[in-house]
């Protein structure tokens, strides 16, 4: 059996927050403004008002559509199916239903639709970068992605996009053009927020230093910042004179500390400095 190590708690906790955050935001800001952006919470705030029983709230609808997907994910996608995506999915719906016991919501929680329409956004986007960031989700259209990817040949992108879109533009016939034109404006906001929030999260700065002093900022990434560098021998075009290329990948917090120490050691060093969301090896992202 695999030990469990710090990196994979450390893992656990950011599921836990992400899928936290989701279920935060959809049960105390999408389901009493009736905000349907897509998805199964979406669906559920429509089912929701379709069929008005006690019982039968956005909520339940939400716990049954995802339980659903679960039971179809483990019978058709097999060893496909993702052990984090149970995880969040089984999370994502008892905290839903655990907000719905333990605070009933009659009415939205301020007066501020945009207020209201901001949070609904934001916090689903941030908890959905994180767990994406994961290679995780909290299931539902994600697992029927999965099963449409496995047994037809649709553009299950596509198919999403428009289902997503049905599903808030939905909401103008079953509520008002208040909630509708709300539910179409958070779909595109949190499109935008999700993919910002995981280029974020893996936003690292790439150095391209060109020096004739290369031992400086060798040895301090070295040594001091721990990380790996690259050097090769280059000629200044003008000059002919014999420089030295480094090039290294850092966190913001380490491009901070290598820019203030070559200022004060190496400050002839000529720098460019860019952001990169996209690098893969070790250290970094997985191929």
């Amino acid at each position: 059996m695999k030990k469990l190590t710090k990196r994979d708690f450390q893992e656990f906790l950011l599921l836990t927050l992400g899928t936290a955050l989701v279920s935060a935001g959809v049960y105390f800001f999408k389901f009493p403004n009736h905000f349907s952006m897509g998805g199964v919470s979406g669906l559920a705030v429509l089912l929701g008002e379709l069929f008005p029983h006690a019982w039968l709230s956005p909520s339940v609808f939400n716990t049954l559509i995802n339980l659903l997907f679960l039971v179809l994910g483990f019978l058709l996608l097999d060893k496909g199916f993702g052990l984090k995506t149970v995880y969040c999915s089984l999370l994502y719906s008892g905290l839903v239903q655990v907000f719905e016991w333990i605070w009933p919501l009659s009415a939205p929680l301020t007066d501020e639709l945009i207020l209201e329409l901001f949070f609904a956004v934001i916090l689903p986007a941030l908890g959905s970068g994180i767990l994406f960031n994961l290679d995780a989700s909290t299931g539902g259209t994600d697992i029927a992605a999965m099963i449409l990817k496995k047994y037809t040949g649709l553009d299950v992108g596509r198919a999403l996009l428009c289902s997503d879109i049905a599903i808030a533009a939905a909401a103008l016939l079953v509520f008002d053009v208040t909630a509708g034109l709300c539910s179409l404006l958070g779909l595109v906001l949190k499109s935008v927020l999700v993919d910002n929030v995981i280029e974020s999260l893996n936003r690292r700065k790439a150095f391209i230093i060109v020096t004739s002093h290369p031992e400086v900022a060798c040895g301090y990434i070295t040594d001091h910042l721990i990380r790996g560098a690259t050097l090769w021998d280059a000629e200044g075009a003008y000059t002919h004179k014999e420089h030295h290329i480094v090039l290294t990948v850092l966190s913001r917090g380490q491009a901070v500390l290598l820019r203030r120490y070559l200022k004060e050691h190496d400050p002839q060093a000529f720098m460019i400095v860019t952001n990169s969301s996209e690098i893969f090896g070790k250290g970094f992202l997985r191929a």
